[in-house]
């Protein structure tokens, strides 16, 4: 998958942040331990952890964070979204393309949505 390893600056200093180009709204790189580990698309329902995923967010209308949380606490994990700026200021420095694979979530950390 191509995504782009972008570096900000920010209040609380340098930032580096993987970033899908041209982003839709129903598209997140998920962290786990601060790390990018995971790929999400809600309208890519070929994949069954993400057709999961479309019912968490879009049906229930709940927000991607509110579904991370429930998933943490019910499998004792440490997912995220990153944010570069908690207040919104910041400077880009720099873009390189990079060729990363993220895996689509366990289906089993999405199961006590059924």
């Amino acid at each position: 998958m191509k995504l782009i390893e972008t570096t900000y600056r920010t209040l609380s200093g340098t930032k580096t942040v993987l970033e899908i180009p041209k982003r839709k709204p129903t598209q997140w790189i998920i962290n786990q331990d601060n790390e990018p580990k995971f790929y999400v698309d809600l309208y890519d329902l070929s994949i069954e952890s993400n057709a999961m995923m479309n019912s968490l967010v879009l049906c229930a209308k709940k927000s991607i964070r509110d579904v991370l949380e429930v998933i943490n606490e019910r499998n004792n994990i440490n997912l995220s979204i990153t944010k570069v700026s908690k207040i919104g200021i910041k400077k880009k420095l720099n873009s390189v393309p990079k060729n990363i694979n993220l895996e689509p979530l366990p289906e089993k950390w999405l199961a006590y949505s059924l």
